[in-house]
């Protein structure tokens, strides 16, 4: 038995890994851009389809549902159908769905194909992390994860500015007919370059866990549909919030138990018993906590707040591009000359201080003041990302590698829509808290309330009856409160990523580092 694992690990590819990687990192592109490259087309999309926003949603919801299912059951497609077929298959799934969302007239029609389109790129990010794991030597490992890192973390960067753009020049159907030739062209290098090494080819009498995919479905499908309308329900505040929170946990937890018990599995947890994939996940978590929820708000205080449009909040996330990109480089060229535990320490505690500095921001800030901490956050992502994923990879076979992709890359998914989900309740539950602490101040026997509502009286009486300008001085003033309030839940919001990142420094220090020394 031991003989036949070494054999196993001692396979090599046949062509250069360098070559490999342009299939795999395109396809992995694709899909890590559609996550964001339709939020700035949504309203498009809503008007075209005579939807309403809350309704249009769900195009980026059943996307990311769909892609969340996959994820876990790609170790068992690949010994379905060996992974070569199943990562062609699901470049080609994703292609045509995409020429599917292009043409869909109703949104009925779009869900559908963006449920497809998630289900056809689920598997190509974690696929992409275990072929790229596999086809590089451990010292090289380093430079493999920066390059999928650059993707991971510039492509949602990229996704809103380019989609902004595609929707203002030409029509929002473009921003998915992209793919195609995209997709073709990954296909064909796909069916020349890729090969199966001797643990991921296609296996006979392989049986599917039936129950196992039926409690993970209900179990990524009532969290998302939690995480997406749980703050506009007011929580648990809401009987239909609750109880589906019930079967939420109750199938999660029937979904750990079975994989436990069962022999033929969906996943195999037992990847968990190792230290160092354990931590790194986690840290990875966190770091799409950050990654997806600034994201997510950022753009919202910009154009809330400071008056910015799409396509100007859209800008301000390129210096994290920067960052990001500046980062991946170095990280990938001193991952076999650095300890990487160091590097991962220092991406956090950039992140740390990038929340920090965000944490300070008012409304009378320049775009420089949202610049700088975006392009030190980028560089928090790129140092705390790239390393984490080869130090949570350095104990595992290659054996492992598909099935421990799969369950990292939906953990990061989930900790990415947790982290959104957060933020918002967050902005909206501190910015009333803060509200019902001010409010006392607009109070008629507050001197400098009385000298400002006088004030801006006599300046609007100039134009209007005095008791009206004494109203509309009122309300100017309750609107400087809330636009305070609000702004107070961002700071809130934005100081609580610094946290969450250095908190999790010290479990760094668990790790088992990469030992080049030996390879």
């Amino acid at each position: 038995m031991a003989e036949a694992e070494e054999k196993k690990e001692e396979w090599k590819p046949k062509y250069n890994p360098w070559l490999v990687t342009v299939p795999i990192v395109l396809a992995a592109f694709m899909f890590v851009l559609d996550e964001t490259i339709a939020n700035v087309a949504l309203l498009h999309m809503a008007g075209s389809f005579s939807a309403s926003k809350e309704e249009a949603l769900w195009i980026l919801t059943s996307y990311l549902i769909a892609s969340g299912i996959i994820i876990p059951a790609v170790d068992w497609f690949c010994k379905l159908m060996g992974r070569k077929a199943f990562f062609i298959f699901s470049i080609l799934l994703f292609v045509c769905s995409s020429f599917l969302c292009g043409i869909s007239n109703s949104l009925g029609m779009m869900i559908f194909s963006r449920i497809l389109q998630g289900l056809g790129g689920g598997s190509l990010l974690p696929l992409a992390q275990a072929i790229l794991l596999e086809n590089f030597e451990i010292k090289d490992r380093g430079k493999a994860m920066a390059l999928l890192g650059m993707v991971v973390v510039i492509a949602p960067i990229i996704g809103p500015v380019l989609g902004g753009w595609i929707t203002d020049n030409f029509h929002w159907s473009w921003i998915f007919y992209i793919n195609i030739p995209i997709g073709l062209f990954t296909i064909f290098l796909a069916n020349y370059l890729l090969e199966d090494p001797p643990y991921a080819r296609k296996q006979k009498n392989v049986r599917i866990d039936t129950l196992g995919f039926f409690f993970l479905t209900l179990w990524l499908v009532t969290l998302q549909i939690i995480l997406d309308k749980g703050n506009n329900a007011d929580w648990f505040n809401a009987i239909w919030v609750r109880r589906t929170a019930i079967v939420c946990v109750l199938s999660a937890i029937l979904f750990f138990v079975s994989q436990i018990k069962r022999k033929d599995s969906l996943v195999d947890l037992s990847v968990f018993k190792d230290k160092n994939f354990s931590i790194g996940t986690l840290v990875q978590i966190i770091v799409y906590f950050v990654l997806l929820a600034s994201m997510a708000i950022l753009p919202q205080f910009l154009q809330t707040l400071m008056g910015y449009n799409a396509y100007l909040s859209g800008l301000t996330m390129m210096p994290r591009g920067a960052g990001s990109f500046l980062s991946v480089i170095l990280s990938g060229l001193l991952s076999n000359k650095v300890d990487n535990r160091l590097l991962v320490c220092l991406g956090l505690i950039f992140i740390g201080i990038a929340g920090f500095q965000l944490s300070n921001i008012n409304l009378e800030i320049s775009m420089s003041s949202i610049a700088i901490p975006n392009f030190i956050l980028g560089l928090g992502m790129g140092f705390s990302l790239v390393p984490s994923i080869a130090l949570s990879a350095v104990t595992l076979s290659n054996a492992q590698m598909t099935n421990a992709s799969g369950l990292q890359s939906l953990l990061r998914n989930i900790g990415g829509a947790i982290g959104t989900s957060i933020s918002g309740t967050m902005i909206a539950r501190c910015a009333q808290a803060h509200q019902y602490s001010m409010v006392g101040n607009l109070d008629a026997l507050n001197p400098v309330y009385q000298e400002r509502v006088m004030a801006m009286t006599q300046s609007i009486s100039q134009y209007t009856h005095p008791v009206i300008a004494e109203h509309m001085a009122k309300s100017v003033l309750y609107k400087q409160l809330i636009q305070q309030s609000t702004l107070l839940g961002f700071v809130d919001t934005f100081r609580m990523f610094s946290i969450v990142a250095m908190i999790i420094i010290p479990t760094l220090f668990l790790l088992k580092n990469i030992d080049y020394k030996k390879e």
